[in-house]
């Protein structure tokens, strides 16, 4: 959290104060939404999207014990592989907290070849290790 507020330069007092965040009528501090949409980037990631759009809206604060799920779907895909998606991201309990509208562009099949070439040689660029 520290860190994240370093890099944005956020340091609302709702992330880390109980008595402002409880004067905001949260009942604990709050996870920057920003940390919390960025979450997206690793599908995007994943999958060699170059993000164009992305319309964040903010339904439910995330506190700092919640785990937080995003599924993306792509809704459309033309011809030059630009795409849209849309992703909803979900507390532990199933609330929507964050709803968004995606567009971006899709590798293309030289590109989708080097990523699978990535894949088959472990992939050094991926971090997240299974």
């Amino acid at each position: 959290m520290l860190a994240f507020a370093d890099v944005t330069r956020d340091y609302n007092p709702v992330h880390f104060d109980q008595r402002f965040s409880s004067a905001k009528n949260f009942n604990s501090p709050i996870c920057h939404g920003l940390l919390i949409a960025s979450l997206i980037t690793e599908i995007g990631g994943q999958i060699g999207w170059l993000a164009s759009k992305m319309d964040f809206r903010f339904k439910k604060p995330v506190y700092f014990d919640d785990t937080i799920t995003c599924v993306l779907t792509i809704t459309s895909i033309d011809e030059k592989n630009r795409a849209n998606a849309q992703a909803i991201f979900r507390s532990q309990h199933g609330d929507i907290v964050i709803e968004a509208e995606l567009g971006g562009i899709l590798p293309n099949p030289a590109e989708r070849e080097i990523l699978a070439q990535m894949v088959a040689e472990g992939d050094p660029t991926n971090k997240l290790k299974r």
